[in-house]
């Protein structure tokens, strides 16, 4: 009797998610598939993204400095004899808040990452966007979907993009920008508490691995990504260095400065180098920077890059080898030397141990031996994303 009535919920869920399928309206993506390839390369779509944040900064602080005109002119009044309509002392404490990071960092949340968990703006804008240079985005059908088993994942499932060379799901900009906020507003709470910057992290990034635990991953669809984690990590650097140090091993200048008081974009700063560029990188792949699933969605993804993914990755990339995919895996494990809060877990499922023997050797031989494409770790420095992957053709 049990059997049957959790038979008939289970064909319940699966009928209504088959039923949404049918339908093309927009949703909101959760998870993503980075497993699958998409069948022509992406355009690197970086620059534009990045232009589009610079953008929407610009409008940030034109809001902000027109509050800070509205509160110097309340000064200037308050230091009329008969001006009675501004209070110099709240007027004093506003200007100092407007002239801060925090001020800064709340004004491009609003333009940026706002919204009702785990929806943003920026997400929207990834999803709706039409590129100037395409493809842009990349969806896996469902029937080849590592979410076959579990529908309501791949009707929600976020598109992959590429940026400055890593491809990852479009929902990382979401927590890059929503949840990277969350850290940086955790973060600040604790030094005002007393923490060391170490143990504001700390704080930070338990709540992310809590929160990815349920309401953001496992419990609700099943996957804790520790690319999400990476992301979330990423955009409390965001935050934290549009008007001071990112106070971590990328060094980059602050992005705004101030100016007769009033805030101004960096004019040192190259903004396509240094705005967006360092925080994107391979740790926001969840082929490369693999989740943990729940058991019935381990058994079918695990499934699903055997049969299909693992053609896909020998035909795109020659010279793949199992030595170099974990390494590339064990080198995300940490964001610029920093902990993000990374997961390990002995039921990764990740192209390494899914496609090659314990020996080394393919499973299955690639069916296009005119694979151009080769999988190398990147020899850029500095500013640009250390120790990621690039695509030669």
């Amino acid at each position: 009797m049990i059997f049957v009535i959790r038979f008939q919920r289970y064909t319940g869920l699966l009928v209504l998610s088959l039923a949404l399928l049918c339908h093309t309206f927009t949703v909101k993506a959760f998870e993503t598939d980075q497993y699958e390839l998409p069948p022509i390369s992406l355009a690197d779509i970086g620059d534009e993204v990045s232009d589009h944040v610079e953008q929407k900064l610009h409008e940030a602080i034109d809001k902000l400095n027109a509050q800070i005109v509205n509160s110097e002119s309340c000064l200037k009044q308050s230091a009329q004899p008969k001006a009675n309509s501004c209070n110099a002392a709240e007027a004093k404490v506003k200007l100092a808040y407007l002239r801060s990071n925090e001020a800064v960092a709340r004004a491009a949340y609003d333009e940026l990452g706002a919204g009702i968990p785990p929806f943003s703006i920026m997400e929207t804008w990834m999803q709706k966007n039409p590129f100037q240079d395409q493809p842009a985005r990349y969806k896996v059908v469902f029937w080849k979907s590592i979410f076959f088993a579990w529908p309501l994942d791949h009707i929600t499932l976020s598109p992959t993009v590429n940026l400055y060379g890593s491809e990852f799901g479009i929902d990382k900009i979401g927590h890059i920008f929503q949840q990277g906020y969350t850290y940086y507003e955790i973060y600040n709470r604790a030094l005002a508490e007393g923490a060391t910057p170490d143990e504001a992290r700390r704080k930070a990034v338990e709540w992310g691995q809590k929160t990815e635990a349920t309401i953001y991953g496992f419990l609700s669809s099943g996957v804790y990504s520790n690319a999400d984690l990476a992301a979330n990590y990423a955009g409390m650097k965001f935050y934290q260095g549009l008007a001071q140090d990112r106070n971590s091993r990328i060094k980059t200048p602050p992005i705004l400065v101030l100016k007769n008081g009033l805030w101004a974009f960096n004019a040192e700063v190259r903004m396509r180098e240094v705005l967006l560029r360092p925080l994107i990188s391979d740790h926001l792949n969840e082929a490369l920077n693999p989740s943990i699933f729940n058991k019935l969605l381990h058994w079918y993804v695990q499934r699903r890059v055997t049969n299909g993914s693992c053609a896909q990755w020998f035909n795109r990339y020659s010279g793949l080898s199992r030595a170099g995919l974990d390494e590339k895996t064990r080198s995300l494990e940490l964001w610029y030397g920093e902990d993000y809060g990374f997961t390990n877990s002995k039921d990764f499922i990740t192209i390494a141990n899914t496609c090659f023997d314990e020996n080394g050797n393919p499973k299955s031989a690639p069916s296009n031996t005119s694979a151009t494409a080769v999988l190398v770790p990147s020899r850029f420095t500095g500013l640009t994303r250390g120790g990621s992957w690039v695509l030669l053709w």
